[in-house]
């Protein structure tokens, strides 16, 4: 019986984190931006996801499976206004990323220079599974509840695919490339912003 999805509440921010981090720690953009022992890798990466994670519980909503197996994080974004970065975020940048601040910085302007700008869209900052439950349509289940709400209101959807396999996965969902896709970390893997109009 697949779990229930909840939505995330201020408290539990530390336990999505700890979702997040430990489902994207073996993934190619991870061992970039961290290229050391994947346990390394998983503490660098929780605190840096921490702080999206506190913002979203803030600014937009965090859907979680009941068995906390997978988290999806959501922001909105208007046509006009755009969103306040998280507060002190380079400080605690910093303290989370220590050495690695460089190179998670360097994804912070790739992202903002290819997300796109002045349209109304929910982004899906992160959308993550726990490794020994992948593949059997947890995933799925976050992102069409949301899609049902988005497509409800006409909002469109937009996110950052990691690699070619999540890259299929959101096509299968009705995202498309956007121009220029993808984009390539310096020395490192592509990424691919995609977009979902509303009833893809």
């Amino acid at each position: 019986m697949t779990p229930k999805i909840v939505r995330a509440e201020a408290g539990q921010a530390d336990l999505v984190a700890g979702i997040v981090a430990e489902s994207f720690t073996d993934i190619e953009p991870a061992k970039w931006l961290v290229p050391d022992d994947a346990a390394e890798r998983t503490k660098v990466l929780k605190a840096d996801f921490l702080i999206m994670v506190e913002h979203a519980l803030v600014h937009g909503h965090v859907d979680l499976l009941s068995d906390y197996s997978a988290a999806a994080v959501w922001f909105p974004h208007a046509a006009v206004d755009e969103m306040p970065p998280p507060a002190d975020y380079d400080a605690r940048l910093v303290a989370a990323c220590g050495p690695h601040s460089d190179r998670f910085r360097t994804l912070d302007e790739l992202f903002d220079a290819s997300h796109p700008h002045g349209v109304e869209h929910q982004h899906l900052a992160f959308l993550a599974v726990l490794p020994a439950v992948q593949g059997q349509g947890l995933g799925t289940v976050l992102i069409n509840e949301n899609h049902r709400l988005l497509d409800a209101a006409g909002v469109a959807g937009y996110l950052e695919a990691s690699g070619p396999r999540s890259r299929e996965l959101y096509l299968r969902h009705g995202y498309r490339d956007r121009d220029g896709a993808p984009f390539h970390l310096p020395d490192g893997p592509p990424m691919w912003p995609m977009w979902r109009e509303p009833g893809a």
